[in-house]
């Protein structure tokens, strides 16, 4: 089998539509890459962002942090793996200021036997409700 052909890209059933022309995920042989990943929910609310009916906002990045991952771990889910199969996490927060509530929840889910991680200040997402946006590879081979 050619390695093209040991490849599978997939929009995941039940999660917020990628906004442009790319997969949630894609399994390449025994490697599975996750796109850039938010707190967008199928909706297109965001967790841990409100906006009342004065357009104040109010957003938080333990909330969306906690979403982002739970949203990563539910596209691993549909190729069988789990956040125990993350190998590499790249991390983009819109304010190093959101870093320690960020790296708090981070800690919930991952501790230092868990993936390598990188993470870095952005001047903006693709959404001004956005203050985190995380990728992920993971490590699972087919036969499991």
């Amino acid at each position: 089998m050619s390695a093209l052909q040991d490849t599978q890209a997939r929009v995941v059933e039940g999660k917020a539509k990628p906004r442009g022309k790319f997969p949630h995920i894609k399994r390449a042989g025994d490697f599975l890459f996750v796109s850039g990943t938010s707190s967008r929910r199928p909706d297109n609310s965001y967790a841990g962002a409100q906006v009342d009916a004065l357009g104040v906002t109010q957003l938080d990045i333990r909330e969306q942090t906690r979403a982002v991952i739970e949203n990563i771990r539910d596209i691993l889910a549909s190729e069988g793996a789990t956040l125990a199969d993350v190998v590499e996490v790249g991390s983009f927060l819109v304010n190093m200021n959101d870093f320690g509530g960020y790296n708090e929840v981070y800690g919930e889910y991952f501790d230092e036997n868990g993936p390598t991680r990188t993470t870095v200040a952005v001047h903006q997402l693709p959404h001004p409700l956005l203050l985190i946006e995380i990728k992920c590879v993971a490590y699972a081979p087919r036969a499991r």
